[in-house]
């Protein structure tokens, strides 16, 4: 298999070569990796709750009770009274007619998009949008048509000139790698204009923004009626595993009918919907997590502002460092490691070309004094690379 060899080893040449590293904890700010500590800024576990002793014991009891596969598709004899119990308040936390399981954010977007679209709709996305929503789209076999980030102006240019019945706007509400929020009201408010419906991608909102924790559609003061379709992931705030759709009664009957993806997969543990229950409860309940991350997001960028590191435009956990070639965000990367600090650098094809930056993601239980560590270790660096360049 010569040629994979050659694929392999020309990412490496490039600097786009990626590895796993082998975690050896629990899930935390300072994981131990290959026998050793580290502090970490690069989990999606925003609120501190993968480990949060409350959710493993409601994972545990569940267990005892209900063991740990289901063993069927929810179509089968797979749909636990679990699955229907957090689905019902997911529904009412979110101001929702209903909502539905699947096991992971990718598995929900191909499911939600293949059960809309057809080859006679359009689709019209954000140009950063992740990689399942884009890769959702074009199985859907829709007319796909990508608009300029966060651009909605540019999104009714292309949106004029569409004569498709049916028409669905599908954006992230919280981007993964810029952390910028998209501009809702006015995305709406054109889709409104032109007659098409929306659907938003909320996995890096939900839980952390908002006063109630309800994400991107909270702070915009939107609701069903203008956004009918809102995804979110529990591997995220949650702190658990999975993901869902939420909606009206006929998407979610639509998607029961409809969606491969659901049809036709193993439905999620039930010891992972109680636990995901406990995670919804502490969410609601404890929102000194989000206002503790709150806190600690400004000192990151009020940091990064004054040692002039560029950044993007985030309200969020999400915060990049912009480096701009790959072999520099490597370099900046492998350096932060051999200081203890784990920040993989993030590339294309991820992120578009000579835009290479570290991703960090702040927890909720980071330290004040971690986060300067943070900023004292790449003040450090980044003055001796760009010395060094």
């Amino acid at each position: 298999m010569r040629h994979l060899r050659e694929k392999i080893e020309q990412r490496k040449k490039q600097s786009l070569y990626r590895h796993r590293r082998f975690l050896e904890s629990a899930q935390s700010t300072q994981p131990v990796i290959n026998g050793k500590s580290f502090l970490a800024f690069c989990s999606n576990d925003y609120l501190g709750l993968a480990n949060d002793h409350r959710i493993k014991a409601a994972f545990k009891s569940a267990v005892d009770r209900v063991g740990v596969g289901m063993g069927a598709s929810a179509l089968m004899l797979g749909y636990h009274a679990s699955h229907k119990k957090l689905e019902e308040a997911l529904a009412e936390f979110l101001g929702r007619s209903s909502a539905i399981l699947f096991s992971s954010g990718y598995m929900a977007n191909l499911g939600v998009l293949s059960s809309l679209l057809s080859r006679h709709d359009s689709l019209y996305q954000d140009r950063l949008n992740h990689a399942s929503l884009i890769d959702a789209g074009r199985l859907s076999r829709a007319k796909v048509k990508r608009y300029q980030h966060c651009d909605y102006q540019d999104l009714q240019r292309l949106m004029s000139a569409d004569q498709s019945e049916y028409k669905l706007l599908v954006t992230d509400g919280l981007f993964s790698m810029d952390g910028d929020l998209a501009p809702m009201a006015e995305l709406v408010a054109v889709a409104a204009s032109m007659s098409a419906e929306v659907m938003v991608d909320d996995a890096h909102g939900i839980g952390v923004l908002g006063k109630k924790g309800k994400g991107s559609l909270e702070l915009a003061g939107l609701d069903q009626q203008q956004v009918p379709v809102l995804v979110g992931t529990f591997g995220k705030a949650f702190g658990t595993f999975g993901a869902f759709v939420a909606g009206s009664d006929e998407l979610i009957e639509m998607i029961v009918q409809y969606s491969r993806s659901y049809i036709y997969t193993t439905a999620p543990p039930p010891a992972i919907a109680e636990a995901t229950l406990m995670a919804l409860n502490l969410i609601q309940t404890e929102s000194w997590r989000r206002e503790k991350l709150q806190l600690l997001v400004q000192r990151f960028i009020q940091g990064a502002k004054q040692l002039g590191l560029s950044g993007s435009n985030s309200v969020g956990p999400i915060q990049a460092v912009m480096l701009g070639s790959a072999e520099k965000a490597v370099e900046v990367s492998e350096a932060l490691w051999q200081l203890g600090i784990v920040i993989p650098a993030i590339r294309p094809p991820t992120v578009p070309e000579n835009s290479a930056r570290l991703r960090v993601s702040i927890s909720a239980t980071h330290t004040e004094q971690q986060i300067d560590r943070l900023l004292d270790a790449l003040a450090d660096i980044c003055k001796r690379v760009d010395n060094e360049t």
